[in-house]
């Protein structure tokens, strides 16, 4: 299993945070691949568990050092990517890294790391589910959330037919199992 990757991606929204902790539940060589960011922190995030929060600054300062597998400005000076600091120490350890990232991000992973990844995309049954979930959340503005229904919409048209994978998360629980047995069937490979 050494020097295997999964990459969860979806949509803010679509259910990719809950499938990849359900799976950090179960299999135990599964470490996730804490993302390097320049958003400010959201209700109880911490730097380091959730997300490295750093300024825009800062952050073009990494990419400067070439310290990124791979980055993205997903919004005006909102940046998201993946630390090859984090790659190596998940490595070091011989577990298997598993990733939530979003869908540009998943895309670029995947064609970096090739055959050694596992990419699978979560959808929203719809983008009135989405919409819900959104504003379930209670953690983003009305603006806020109706940028992000865009991007998905623009998101999902982008990844459809690039990832390994495409499951439609609408019954979580169908959702659990099947990514366990798609991610069984890639760890047996």
């Amino acid at each position: 299993m050494d020097g295997k990757v999964i990459i969860f991606s979806a949509p803010s929204g679509a259910g990719k945070s809950t499938v990849v902790n359900h799976l950090l539940g179960i299999y135990p060589q599964f470490e996730f691949s804490v993302s390097c960011t320049s958003r400010a922190p959201r209700g109880a995030e911490q730097n380091g568990v959730e997300y490295w929060f750093k300024t825009p600054e800062e952050f073009r300062a990494l990419i400067a050092q070439d310290a990124f597998v791979e980055y993205e400005e997903v919004y005006t000076d909102k940046f998201y990517g993946t630390l090859k600091s984090e790659v190596e120490r998940i490595w070091a350890k011989g577990n298997v890294i598993i990733f939530d990232v979003d869908v540009k991000g998943g895309y670029n992973l995947k064609k970096y790391f090739g055959e050694k990844a596992l990419s699978v995309l979560i959808c929203p049954p719809s983008m009135e589910v989405l919409r819900a979930r959104l504003e379930g959340r209670g953690t983003d503005t009305r603006e806020a959330i109706e940028e992000r229904l865009a991007k998905a919409g623009s998101e999902l048209d982008f990844a459809h037919g690039k990832f390994d994978v495409e499951l439609v998360n609408d019954k979580l629980e169908e959702t659990f199992a099947n990514s366990e047995k798609i991610i069984s069937d890639f760890l047996a490979k």
